[in-house]
């Protein structure tokens, strides 16, 4: 059993990935807040280690006990389908409680999720991946995801609180499970670089979703536009690795996929991207289930591209707060707002085949 998954649920219980990966929310929480959970983390894990441990064992243990197949905390499961996709098999779990939609319509929501991100990376991250789904009863739209590497045989596994009344039209818009897929791509990261695992996850999301037509361009961009000046440090905020607010990890750490992104296109005349620099981690076996320093994910993205944009944006961001000037760079991109929340992209730009190279995939 890897701390990871431990740490992951110590996250759940005071405000990290169950509480900020929900859709149901729909507001941006309150950065003081962010503070109070950041503190309360320390003393979580301890408690977490000291009171949940025999019962993360159970979890990673509980697939053939005396009761059953059981799922997610000894829940029992009472039907279960697999999938392939890019290479890997998806087993799709169903605890027992009520949806409104057929377990067809969610395992086929889980399989485009998968084959969004197996397109993106070209193949899916990890060869076997469970997705456990809980019900909740009740509820109308809520869509919880929280994923683990090394745990119970499988290299990834995602568990999603799924509402009872949530609907078709909400799952084909969702971004949660496309979320917990991209989190399967990166090796166990120490809590000082939890940044970078979110902020992979965020910026590369919706890029993953319209490179299989689940978004458009504009609605890409739309995101990035009115979403990513969360991720810009305050007065008192210092280098990323320093600073784990909710608005640095998610933002902030997309903002930095974001510019390495646009700097590698510049260094290599749009022939290489970030995507290409994290293909060459995936091949290389760097998925969730792996514990790496970040320096070796980084230059094995940066001998793919032939840059070094990572090592060298990393020395700079982790340490010490960096100014981006968004307004510059949208302009450059070609990216200004519209009507109701929208974008207007200028195909004129000087930058604006990289903004399409970008959100295509290429």
């Amino acid at each position: 059993m890897r701390a990871s998954a431990c740490r992951g649920l110590c996250n759940g219980f005071v405000g990290g990935r169950v509480l900020l990966e929900d859709r149901a929310i729909g507001q941006t929480p309150v950065r003081g807040w962010d503070e109070v959970f950041v503190g309360l983390r320390t003393v979580a894990m301890c408690a977490c280690l000291a009171l949940l441990w025999p019962a993360c064992v159970g979890c990673a243990q509980s697939e053939n006990t005396a009761g059953g197949h059981r799922g997610w905390r000894g829940e029992r499961i009472v039907a279960s389908q697999s999938f392939g996709e890019g290479g890997a098999t998806i087993q799709v779990d169903f605890a027992a409680g009520d949806l409104d939609l057929s377990q067809a319509e969610v395992v086929s929501w889980v399989h485009e999720s998968a084959h969004s991100v197996a397109v993106y990376y070209g193949r899916f991250p990890v060869v076997r991946a469970r997705v456990v789904i809980e019900p909740i009863a009740g509820d109308s739209d809520s869509i919880h995801g929280t994923t683990w590497g090394d745990m119970g045989g499988f290299p990834a596994v995602t568990r999603v609180r799924l509402g009872q009344h949530v609907t078709r039209d909400e799952l084909r818009d969702d971004w949660v499970m496309t979320h917990e897929f991209v989190h399967t791509a990166l090796p166990d990261l120490p809590d000082d670089q939890h940044w970078m695992e979110e902020g992979l996850a965020t910026y590369i999301e919706p890029i993953a979703r319209a490179g299989t037509g689940r978004l458009t361009e504009a609605r890409v961009w739309a995101e990035f536009l009115h979403e990513m000046h969360n991720g810009e440090p305050e007065q008192s905020d210092r280098g990323l690795n320093e600073t784990q607010t909710w608005g640095r990890t998610y933002w902030g750490g997309a903002m930095f996929c974001l510019m390495a992104d646009v700097s590698i296109r510049r260094q290599t005349n749009d022939r290489k991207g970030l995507r290409d620099a994290l293909r060459a981690v995936v091949d290389s076996g760097g998925g969730i289930d792996k514990d790496w320093p970040l320096s070796r994910v980084l230059q094995i993205g940066d001998r793919a591209t032939g840059t070094t944009v990572l090592t060298d944006m990393y020395a700079k961001w982790s340490e010490k707060p960096v100014d981006v000037d968004l307004p510059a760079l949208w302009k450059e991109l070609g990216v200004s707002a519209g009507p109701n929340h929208g974008v207007v992209l200028d195909a004129k730009a000087p930058l604006a085949a990289v903004r399409e190279s970008i959100s295509a995939s290429r």
